[in-house]
């Protein structure tokens, strides 16, 4: 990417704001769960531990640690948390887990991605399995859901206008999928492996806090449901939620008013 390039910046700018509705179902996932601090700090700190355990306990030379801490500072998971969950991984916990996915239809053919960290795999299929099938959704097998949804690096901060942040990218030689600005908040679609060159961009320029730095999955189309389907598509999604094993939860629908 050339700094100033005038066709680079049409193609980055003709991709703005196309993907506003699917921040805003991020946005209310990430208010889902800071309404739920006690399960979210808990769902953390299997996941740090996990990460530590699988590789060095240090986030400098641990790059799926770093992530997770990462996301966790969005999520302002304190202190204790962290440093407990890297403690138990430093001590040689015996405890192991398997990372698991899901993937179910909700009402009217919806389509839900589902991860699990588990260290009881019967348990955890089978509740699963009852959340959708006592609201309203059935199990699908591996592979059809997935492929309707992109792996994606989303990382937003305030303080930064769009401009800003087309021209430390370019500077930084990083082509993103698409950015956009909303209430004050900049946020930055990119490949997986793009995250950390995406923040650290950020961070070159001042940046300190994020106010989202995920990996996700973003559906490719999402789709509306009446009132009906959506209470019983919000249902379900609750439901595996608050499952101790989940660790999250995509969806295709979209949940705006």
């Amino acid at each position: 990417m050339q700094h100033g390039d005038p066709h680079t910046v049409y193609l980055l700018r003709k991709r703005v704001n196309k993907m506003g509705r699917k921040w805003n179902n991020i946005k209310e996932k990430k208010a889902s769960k800071d309404a739920n601090t006690s399960r979210i700090y808990a769902k953390f700190g299997r996941e740090i531990y996990v990460a530590a355990k699988q590789g060095e306990p240090n986030p400098e030379s641990n790059q799926a640690l770093r992530f997770v801490l990462e996301r966790a500072k969005t999520y302002s998971v304190p202190k204790h948390i962290v440093d407990r969950a890297i403690e138990k991984a430093k001590g040689g916990s015996e405890e192991n887990f398997d990372e698991l996915r899901y993937e179910g239809f909700g009402p009217n053919g919806s389509m839900v991605i589902v991860d699990a960290l588990t260290n009881n795999v019967n348990r955890t299929a089978s509740d699963v399995r009852a959340a959708f099938g006592k609201n309203s959704g059935n199990m699908g097998v591996s592979g059809s859901v997935a492929y309707m949804f992109d792996q994606t690096a989303v990382i937003g901060v305030e303080g930064k206008s769009e401009e800003e942040t087309l021209e430390l990218l370019m500077e930084a030689d990083i082509d993103v999928r698409d950015i956009m600005e909303e209430d004050e908040t900049v946020i930055v679609y990119a490949e997986p492996d793009q995250f950390h060159q995406v923040q650290e961009a950020f961070k070159q320029s001042g940046v300190e806090e994020f106010t989202v730095a995920e990996i996700t999955m973003l559906p490719q189309n999402e789709v509306t449901l009446d009132d009906d389907s959506k209470a019983q598509f919000e249902k379900l999604i609750d439901v595996l939620e608050e499952l101790e094993d989940v660790q999250q939860v995509y969806h295709n629908v979209d949940l705006g008013e």
